[in-house]
């Protein structure tokens, strides 16, 4: 069974386009997509009375929140198979479930009771850092609209080797599909006690970290790699914050992807405080993605 690439959907600008992306995603990867939206009326009033009261407001409007968005995904692609459904659950429960069974979740940055798409709305943060799947958030371009990739570039956050095989592997299959170079990052800094003026020793410290970053950087990769050996791979160590190396390379890339570690048996945000900043301040969507540590 091909799980489907799930989209959240309220009728917001940003919504609408997460489904355009995802619809055009949808098809790069082959998968059907579904979209869902989350209405409480009927948990509030009670089956019952949902249904001596007919078709509530909510309800017409739920419906055709779903309405328009499938027919925009429809108008994008028609080769999509598409899905819709109201659900009776908040926007995070929801989604949290629909990940379960879902080829990635897409979101948009903000829904509508959100400002100005400057940080990322609390819906897309609390599912991002707790989802059993892939999540996508639609940052970079606020005019609401999706277009092509046109850097033909995805950039992969690479952390500690051993909680990055997921988004590596993530990564890798996203370059595939889009027939882009795959560029993997990884920061490196050289801690400020062990500088040293003597002259003998001077670079020493901060040849041994990145050194270090180089390492980690192949171990990483390796397994991925070997199992996508036409992508185009581009490994690259620079010294910095990771948040300030991964911000920088979200100008110029169509997708950037970070691991995201989720420890067993623990239910709070589990996100990082690199995911959680690209996530409030990328130029480009952000793949979060789960690994079990």
């Amino acid at each position: 069974m091909e799980l489907p690439l799930v989209v959240g959907v309220d009728g917001s600008g940003s919504s609408l386009r997460a489904v355009d992306w995802a619809t055009d995603e949808a098809d790069l990867r082959g998968v059907p997509l579904r979209l869902v939206y989350a209405s409480l009326w009927e948990r509030y009033e009670g089956a019952a009375l949902a249904e001596g009261l007919g078709r509530s407001s909510e309800q017409v409007m739920a419906d055709n929140i779903v309405e328009a968005a499938a027919k925009r995904a429809h108008c994008r692609n028609v080769g999509v198979k598409i899905s819709t459904e109201v659900l009776p659950d908040d926007a995070v429960s929801m989604l949290l479930r629909e990940g379960h069974s879902a080829d990635a979740l897409v979101l948009g940055s903000r829904g509508r009771s959100g400002m100005a798409e400057m940080l990322l709305g609390s819906v897309s943060l609390a599912v991002a850092a707790r989802a059993a799947c892939p999540v996508i958030v639609l940052r970079g371009s606020h005019d609401n609209q999706a277009r092509a990739g046109t850097h033909r570039r995805v950039v992969l956050g690479v952390g500690e080797d051993s909680h990055t095989s997921a988004a590596a592997r993530f990564a890798f299959q996203e370059a595939e599909v889009r027939r882009a170079a795959l560029h993997a990052v990884r920061a490196w800094r050289c801690p400020a006690h062990e500088t040293t003026d003597h002259p003998l020793l001077t670079g020493e410290p901060a040849r041994l970290h990145e050194q270090r970053a180089v390492e980690i950087l192949e171990s990483a990769l390796s397994e991925a790699a070997a199992d996508h050996p036409s992508v185009d791979l581009r490994r690259r160590t620079v010294e910095g914050t990771a948040r300030r190396v991964l911000l920088d390379a979200s100008a110029d890339a169509d997708l950037l992807v970070v691991g995201a570690r989720r420890r067993e048996g623990h239910f709070g945000l589990q996100l990082g405080r690199v995911a959680h900043a690209v996530l409030h301040h990328s130029a480009c969507p952000v793949a979060v993605v789960p690994q079990q540590v």
